[in-house]
């Protein structure tokens, strides 16, 4: 049964500065390959923080900078690489301009997999400046099933359940408040069990907007057992995850069949 090792970079992110971010993330990046990393995570909006409502906010063309870096390190480390970006859709009308918070997963062959972020966080204003998706995206990685949401998207049951019967992980790139860090570990945790499928959450550490962010970047595994977890420091998240393993726990706990 095909197996995937997992790295998810628990990263700070300079404020409104690709260049710099990704000087920093290069050589994180190379250790997370040197670990045996298959699959490495970086975070929500990972180029430039979370200030989609800030007139100097750094959006970019789909297939810009930041999707860019993305595929170049792909490229270079035979792997695949994802975490969102601020993009202008190419085919965006004149009269809406917003950028959509687009989940970008690049491979080595220099294959990109956009997922827009269906569920802009309105809480914050996010929906004011963001151009809401419409598409739930599925990803074929080595032969795992990866599903692909970000950050506020954890919240809607409804989005995962859509997308269970044919998914192996979830991977959740995300800028969330450690005002709300409890919410954050409960529903990875919740999503995992109930669509008996990898949970990978990777969040960010330091303060960006006036938000203090406090990592808890979490791999839980289908039963919602705790594989890897991340303090409140830079850190890399490695695990294991196994088709095998999915299978094996939705053939003993025949639930999901009973979802209606």
């Amino acid at each position: 049964m095909p197996a995937l090792r997992i790295a998810a970079i628990q990263h700070d992110i300079i404020w409104n500065d690709r260049d710099a971010n990704f000087e920093r993330l290069t050589p994180i990046i190379e250790r997370a390959v040197g670990a045996g990393a298959r699959l490495v995570m970086l975070t929500e909006t990972f180029a430039v923080g979370f200030g989609f409502d800030a007139s100097d906010f750094a959006t970019e063309p789909e297939g810009g900078p930041s999707s860019r870096f993305l595929s170049d390190q792909a490229a270079r480390h035979g792997v695949w690489i994802g975490g969102s970006c601020p993009e202008i859709r190419t085919d965006a009308p004149a009269d809406d301009r917003r950028p959509s918070n687009s989940f970008v997963l690049a491979g080595p062959d220099g294959t990109q997999h956009r997922y827009r972020k269906i569920h802009p966080f309105s809480f914050a204003g996010e929906d004011r400046f963001v151009r809401p998706g419409t598409e739930l995206v599925t990803v074929d990685v080595d032969g795992v099933r990866v599903s692909m949401f970000v950050c506020y998207d954890l919240r809607f049951a409804d989005e995962f359940w859509a997308l269970a019967h044919d998914t192996d992980v979830y991977l959740v790139p995300a800028n969330w408040p450690a005002a709300r860090r409890e919410h954050w570990k409960t529903l990875l945790r919740a999503r995992a069990i109930e669509n008996q499928a990898y949970v990978v959450g990777v969040n960010r550490v330091g303060s960006g907007g006036g938000i203090d962010y406090a990592g808890d970047t979490l791999i839980v595994d289908p039963l919602g057992e705790l594989l890897a977890t991340g303090s409140g420091e830079e850190t890399i998240v490695l695990a294991d995850v196994s088709t095998g393993h999915v299978a094996a726990v939705r053939e003993r706990f025949r639930f999901l069949a009973d979802r209606r």
